[in-house]
């Protein structure tokens, strides 16, 4: 028989509860010396708030230029053996080639010349006539290859590692690594296309199972950036911090009494930087304060290149002010309207390059004038390349190739007038210093000082990584 204590409790359950003190103690030393803890911080803790890198980083930004499926034979390699075999059909060891069921036409060399470009030589064609000035500037990545043909499920892949929706995304996992610098703008912004947004839309840009304080936001190049940000014109902002500072006095109550609540956290930053934003925000999207010499330095205020000029100056504007990442798409959602040349390479690339070379090269050009670019990673690319073939006879457009495209860097410690790895001869596949998305994603983190190997996130059971179980660092592109 066991007797009771006043509490109500019998000895059996005090000992039972004093025994699971015990080894609760014991546990929390084992999870505070495995660092568990400051992995999984949950509390009020501003979670974009700077951090430190694995090692010394050399870019504190990145400015990521998103383009659908850019044509490598036509842009930034070269190859000159199409010419000699050009209108035959595929060599026997090319029969492989995936078409996903397109017509399979000959071989077609490259649209527009290609030239040397600045000290380096390094060869890019008519298409970046601008671009190719900023040459000894350029690192570009001639092997990558990626998993996928098609538009959606590769972007996905470009963006977040794998082909699949629902995981966090490149700019998330740099947030989510390095905070941010300025805590009255978010860390991660995104500058869509006026034509509509690219396949598969928000995943993109996701925080997946991350908090989501690290998912991107979505600016707008004029007017308000982001929609709604400001509030009724009847509510003072005297009135508004009141109500604020009410609102986080309730959620903080309820957090405490329910500690772990990442979602509720989140949500309590959110409002606090969208307060913050209301001024920061247009303040970072204004262009009135730039000079007119700026201005036409990036094409703005003239056709073709006026959107993409604004969104050029807003990133310089952004990782100015201490933004993580931005990213900018060039083009709308599909085929036509985004670098999808099926119908027509030169109608294609000459509309999309005519829209972003004086921009690109200016926001380089700009960057560096202001001591920027040393501490900026610029990336240039798609989700994919194209074909050395045409899509059929008289038809000179080409297919998607996720066998080898090409790639670039910029900044940040990058070697500039270099070119990286190999495609063929004929340019179907890459065959020399195979560069993966996994090694693009390392390779960026790594300029960013993080270790793609140590940056986890636990999720279900699992560390997480953005590299999965792969990925190495393309050393071969950092000074």
């Amino acid at each position: 028989m066991t007797s009771s204590f006043p509490c109500g409790h019998t000895r059996r359950e005090f000992v039972w509860q004093m025994g699971g003190g015990f080894a609760g103690t014991a546990l929390t030393s084992f999870l505070l010396a495995d660092g568990f803890f400051a992995k999984h911080a949950t509390a009020t803790e501003t979670p974009t708030a700077p951090k430190k890198s694995h090692f010394p980083a050399k870019a504190k930004s990145v400015i990521f230029l998103m383009n659908g499926g850019p044509s490598q034979v036509d842009t930034f390699d070269h190859k000159p053996m199409i010419e000699k075999h050009a209108n035959q059909s595929l060599p026997a060891d090319k029969k492989f080639i995936n078409s996903g069921g397109r017509k399979v036409g000959f071989l077609t060399p490259g649209f527009r010349k290609f030239r040397p470009g600045g000290k380096s030589g390094l060869m890019v064609s008519d298409y970046f006539p601008k671009v190719r000035e900023h040459a000894d500037s350029l690192a570009v990545i001639r092997s990558c290859h990626t998993d996928s043909h098609a538009h959606g499920s590769a972007l996905v892949q470009m963006n977040t590692g794998k082909t699949f929706i629902g995981r966090p995304s490149l700019g998330s996992w740099a947030v989510y690594g390095l905070g941010t610098e300025n805590q009255d703008l978010p860390g991660y912004v995104v500058l869509m296309d006026k034509r509509g947004g690219p396949i598969s839309g928000q995943p993109n840009w996701s925080n997946g199972f991350m908090s989501a304080a690290y998912t991107g936001t979505l600016f707008r190049p004029t007017g308000d950036p982001i929609l709604d940000l400001r509030g009724p014109a009847h509510v003072t902002p005297k009135v508004q911090k009141e109500q604020l500072d009410l609102l986080a006095k309730l959620n903080q109550e309820h957090l405490d009494a329910r500690p772990g609540g990442r979602d509720l956290a989140a949500r309590i930053n959110s409002y606090e930087l969208a307060y913050r934003m209301q001024s920061a925000a247009p303040e970072a999207v204004d262009l009135s304060k730039e000079t007119k010499a700026t201005l036409d330095l990036y094409g703005v205020g003239k056709q073709p290149t006026d959107e993409f000029g604004r969104n050029c100056v807003i990133a310089r504007r952004l990782v100015e002010r201490g933004v993580r990442f931005v990213q900018l798409y060039s083009g709308g959602g599909h085929l036509e309207e985004t670098w999808d040349a099926h119908q027509s390479v030169e109608k294609n690339h000459g509309r999309h390059a005519g829209e972003v070379d004086q921009p690109i090269a200016a926001l380089l050009a700009d960057l560096k004038q202001r001591g920027l670019l040393e501490r900026t990673l610029v990336v240039w690319g798609g989700e994919f390349g194209r074909m050395p073939f045409s899509e059929g006879k008289g038809e000179p457009g080409r297919n998607h190739n996720p066998y080898g495209f090409s790639m670039w860097l910029a900044g940040g410690g990058v070697k500039g007038g270099t070119a990286y790895g190999a495609t063929d001869d004929l340019g179907f596949e890459a065959v020399e210093d195979k560069v993966h998305l996994h090694d693009l994603h390392a390779t960026i983190l790594a300029l960013l000082g993080l270790d793609h190997e140590k940056l986890t996130y636990f999720h279900q059971g699992r560390h997480e990584r953005l590299t999965d179980v792969a990925g190495r660092v393309v050393t071969g592109v950092i000074a």
